[in-house]
């Protein structure tokens, strides 16, 4: 049964932090967790076990069924290739296409039905497109390996959920590029996201301003009036759950969160410093609209302190449970 199949786990950026966490991430497992198995190098994996301390047995496989049986004992790998010694720290351009190899055979067996759901360690995103990857992050990549469906970037903590409406673009751009279709878009995957994989029946939206204080009718910004109140309009009109325009220095305090179960925020920092002020360890990046279940850490990479034992899993677990329970959802 789906029920049953395991989640992948991609290798990341492999002179990142990603092959410690999934390492300690197994050796926390907990009695009746669903199994999960890394795409990555299993020698990579060994020598880093040892180097650290951890003590995780790996063990390769040669397809995800093979999971549930190898798990409870030791780490399983679906094995990948990397083309040069991985320096932990100094991402080589040259591993790069076993990066992308990782998420693209993770994305082929979620749409192949043959995993639960896949768990995207952080990318080096500079370091790809080095190497000729043209998507500015995970998100883009997974929609068009997908068949070029809509997705929508969201963050979620136990204590916050946001979706922010443009993300891998510098500040002036993403003012530049701001319309009312991308809120409008921005709403609708993220409550139709909300229902499907957080079971949540009638979602309410809180969308955030882009000027202090939603613009002060005009004094401080246009925006507000010009694009993001028609955006407001047409989700009301399609039935959504949603208020604002709200100023974003009012809305994330406890009690303003009480009142809307995810916050549609209009850049990449204005959603991401809240959730990551009110939980850095527990946050979860979520993939919605796509056809399978995609989470990752809400973390990079962590190239200072790869190597050295001191990555914390806190995310990457959070980010495993949440897969679990998202795939839950969509079978039931």
């Amino acid at each position: 049964m789906s029920s049953r199949l395991p989640l992948a786990v991609t290798m990341g950026e492999p002179a990142g932090v990603g092959g410690e966490l999934v390492l300690k991430a197994w050796r926390l497992r907990r009695t009746g967790h669903r199994p999960f198995f890394a795409i990555d190098s299993c020698e990579r994996l060994s020598h880093l076990s040892l180097a650290l301390g951890l003590g995780v047995p790996v063990k390769p496989i040669a397809e995800p069924a093979e999971a549930a049986a190898v798990f409870p004992e030791a780490l399983p790998v679906l094995p990948v290739a990397l083309a040069a010694p991985v320096r932990a720290g100094h991402p080589d351009p040259a591993n790069a296409p076993a990066t992308i190899a990782a998420i693209e055979q993770a994305a082929r067996l979620a749409q192949d039905g043959r995993i639960a759901g896949m768990v995207t360690n952080p990318i080096q995103k500079k370091t790809l497109q080095d190497a000729g990857f043209r998507h500015p992050g995970h998100t883009e990549f997974l929609a068009e390996l997908a068949g070029g469906v809509d997705v929508a970037m969201m963050l979620a903590c136990p204590e916050l959920r946001v979706v922010p409406v443009t993300i891998h673009l510098s500040l002036a751009e993403a003012v530049q590029t701001l319309d009312a279709p991308a809120i409008v878009r921005a709403g609708r995957i993220a409550a139709s996201g909300l229902k499907a994989l957080f079971g949540i029946e009638r979602p309410r939206l809180a969308i955030a301003a882009l000027n202090p204080h939603a613009g002060e009718q005009g004094a401080m910004g246009a925006e507000e009036s010009r694009i993001i109140g028609p955006a407001i309009t047409a989700l009301k009109e399609a039935g959504i759950d949603v208020c604002g325009p709200s100023p974003a220095d009012t809305l994330f305090h406890p009690a303003a969160r009480e009142t809307y179960d995810v916050a549609i925020c209009m850049y990449h920092d204005q959603a991401l410093i809240p959730i990551k002020t009110i939980n850095f360890s527990g946050g979860v990046n979520v993939t919605l609209g796509l056809p399978f279940v995609r989470t990752s850490p809400d973390h990079g990479t962590a190239l200072d302190i790869a190597g050295t034992g001191k990555a914390d899993p806190a995310s990457l677990i959070a980010a495993i449970d949440m897969a679990d329970d998202m795939a839950r959802r969509r079978q039931a």
